[in-house]
């Protein structure tokens, strides 16, 4: 496994996803965000599911996206996240979403580490391994 801060997802738009017009509804892109960070974390080796059992959670507390152009059906995106911040009960990916190399959106998602009643935990206390793979990807990140 290599240790990196930052993950590249393809990703076709659906027809699903898009309007009459062919163009992607914009909520679309907060679950292309979802997607490219599912991603990032399976490539860090801490998927959800490993989260989830140690009975931790990671709730979006913020989510961002500004629009620069639209996405249309069946066009090949590619989703850049890269994980911006890992801090006591918080941690932060920023994602862009490409066509043939351009930007189409940019944004952020801010999340908060919870347990399962719900409570904020510091992360490097409550599961250390967990704490210290985001802090090697970071330390990539700086390099």
């Amino acid at each position: 496994m290599i240790i990196t801060n930052s993950h590249e997802t393809r990703i076709r738009v659906r027809y699903e996803e898009t309007d009459q017009m062919g163009v992607a509804y914009y909520a679309n892109y907060l679950v292309w965000f979802e997607v490219g960070r599912t991603e990032l974390m399976r490539n860090l080796g801490l998927t959800y599911k490993e989260f989830e059992k140690s009975n931790l959670y990671l709730p979006v507390l913020k989510a961002y996206c500004e629009y620069k152009q639209p996405a249309h059906y069946d066009d090949d995106l590619n989703v850049i996240t890269r994980l911006e911040s890992a801090q006591n009960i918080r941690i932060t990916f920023n994602y862009e979403i490409k066509k043939t190399g351009k930007l189409l959106a940019s944004g952020y998602t801010e999340h908060a580490f919870i347990n399962d009643a719900g409570r904020p935990v510091v992360l490097r206390k409550t599961s250390p391994f967990l704490w210290n793979r985001l802090c090697m990807a970071l330390e990539k990140q700086s390099e």
